[in-house]
Parts: C-alpha cells; sequence; structure tokens
C-alpha cells in the first residue's frame, strides 16, 4: 500500500525518538514496526509512504492514526514560535516528527517499564513478554509477537514478570494489570478525564510518577499539554533559559507554551539528544 503526498512527516525522526520501543530499522533504511494487531513494514520514499504488513485490513486508516499523520503540525509549530521564537531552531531541526498514538495499554506497561531504565532494556522487557503472552504472527517470513492484552497478561505472576528481565517495576506491572483486570482501574475512563484528573488517576498507581504519567498521556492519548521532562530537556531548560528545576520548568513551558508544552519539550528532548 503507498500513501501519497504525506506532508511534514519524518519517519526517521519520529520512530526513533523514544516514544516506542518495539521496532527494527531494516537494510533498505526502512522500519518493521509492532502495532498491536499487526507488524507493518513502512518507508518514505519522497513524500510517499510504502506499507507492507501481515494484515491489510484497514491499514491505510491504523497508520494515519499510529502516526498522526492527519493533524497540522505546522499550525503548531506556528503558534510556538509565535509564543518563543527561541524554539525556531529546534522547531527547524525537529521538523517532520510527530507523536504516535500507541495502544492505551502497552504504552501504559511500556512506560513503567522505563522508569529508570534504558531504551534497550526496555525493549528487551517488552519482547520478552510479547514472547512469552502475546500472539506469534509471521510477516516477511519472520515471527513476530504481538503485545498481549489485559487478560493474556493476566496470567503472569510477579516471579515470571521478574524472570522476563523488568526489574524492580515487576511488581508494578502485576499490581497495575490486576487492578485492570478486577475493573479497579478503566483506560477508557482516562480518556474522558481533563488532563490534570487524567495525571492523578495514573499517578495512585505504584510505579507511575509524573513523568511516566505525562509519557503515557502524551503517546497514548494524544495529550499535548503534559510535561514530560527527562535529563535532555533539564539540559536544554538550564542553557538556555536558566531554569533548573522540574517545577521551575513546568511553570515555565505551561504558561508560555501552554495546549502545547509536550511538543515542545519534544523538540527540545530531540535537538538535545541527537543534535551535534
Amino acid at each position: 500500500m503507498i500513501i501519497k503526498n504525506v506532508r511534514n512527516f519524518d519517519l526517521d525522526k519520529t520512530i526513533t525518538c523514544g516514544q516506542i520501543f518495539r521496532y527494527d530499522k531494516e537494510i533498505d533504511n526502512s522500519y518493521t514496526v509492532i502495532l498491536s494487531d499487526r507488524v507493518i513494514n513502512i518507508k518514505k520514499d519522497n513524500n510517499n509512504l510504502i506499507i507492507n504488513s501481515n494484515n491489510n485490513n484497514n491499514l491505510d486508516i491504523i497508520v494515519r492514526e499510529y502516526f498522526d499523520l492527519d493533524r497540522d503540525y505546522e499550525e503548531i509549530n506556528k503558534f510556538l514560535i509565535n509564543q518563543d521564537n527561541n524554539l525556531k531552531d529546534i522547531i527547524e531541526y525537529s521538523n517532520g516528527l510527530k507523536m504516535i498514538r500507541e495502544p492505551h495499554f502497552e504504552v501504559i506497561i511500556s512506560y513503567i517499564l522505563s522508569a529508570n531504565n534504558g531504551v534497550p532494556q526496555i525493549k528487551n522487557a517488552l519482547d520478552n513478554i510479547s514472547k512469552k503472552y502475546g500472539k506469534k504472527v509471521m510477516f516477511n517470513d519472520k515471527e513476530y509477537y504481538l503485545f498481549p492484552n489485559k487478560q493474556e497478561l493476566s496470567k503472569c505472576s510477579i516471579e515470571d514478570l521478574r524472570k522476563l528481565k523488568t526489574g524492580f517495576r515487576d511488581k508494578y506491572i502485576y499490581e497495575f494489570v490486576n487492578k485492570l483486570n478486577n475493573d479497579e482501574i478503566s483506560l477508557d475512563l482516562i480518556s474522558n478525564l481533563d488532563t490534570e484528573s487524567a495525571m492523578k488517576y495514573l499517578m495512585e498507581n505504584k510505579g507511575i510518577g509524573e513523568k511516566v504519567a505525562s509519557c503515557i498521556l502524551l503517546f497514548g492519548y494524544q495529550r499535548f499539554d503534559v510535561f514530560p521532562i527527562d535529563t535532555w530537556v533539564k539540559k536544554y531548560m538550564k542553557e538556555n533559559y536558566n531554569l533548573n528545576t522540574i517545577k521551575e520548568i513546568t511553570k515555565f513551558t505551561k504558561e508560555k507554551y501552554n495546549k502545547y508544552s509536550a511538543i515542545a519539550i519534544q523538540y527540545m528532548f530531540n535537538s538535545k539528544r541527537n543534535k551535534n
């Protein structure tokens, strides 16, 4: 399948900027990405996207939603530059970076795993969980494993999770999955809460602090008014605005960038981590 005339989309930046973990870059510079119900291979050719999958049902819609292709990021960028012209360089550097829309359950487990953890370790743990509890699919003569749903993961114990290299986060994942299956938590409810209430709701669960909750809401629920502040963002804010604490950075970004605070923060992160 080909999606033609895709504007303002950088496939490499979007996939590799730390939003998702279960992907592989192929020798032809395409990417194989495991979605909730299928595996896709995606390549950008000029302004066209070439996509193959083991499941072609609604593929155009799935890809557009997953990569947020139909949102006008040019308008967002204009808003941010109008609010703060100092962002112009990092916005130009990050041009084409879009916020991926991950499935709610997977994004929560992924970011519980992200606490004090490296990307290779997060990917390894997610792959281990998927291989043990998820559905196997064949694509391009290779085996892949979809991320399990809450019922499939309800079979795991803390000991099982520990063996799958989740580290000290095993008990947090176990407790969250149990609460979800016992209807003590509702992922759909989060969609209907305002951002502040959704943050508080998520942070009632062990293993979910402010940064993890912000990442969950940004990459799973498309909430752009959160504050996923990490070491790279702290460095950027210190160097450019002489702000040192998370409290100071949050106050500044909330007042300056408002409903697009998270987008501005992602541009800071992408620029500071990757720009030479």
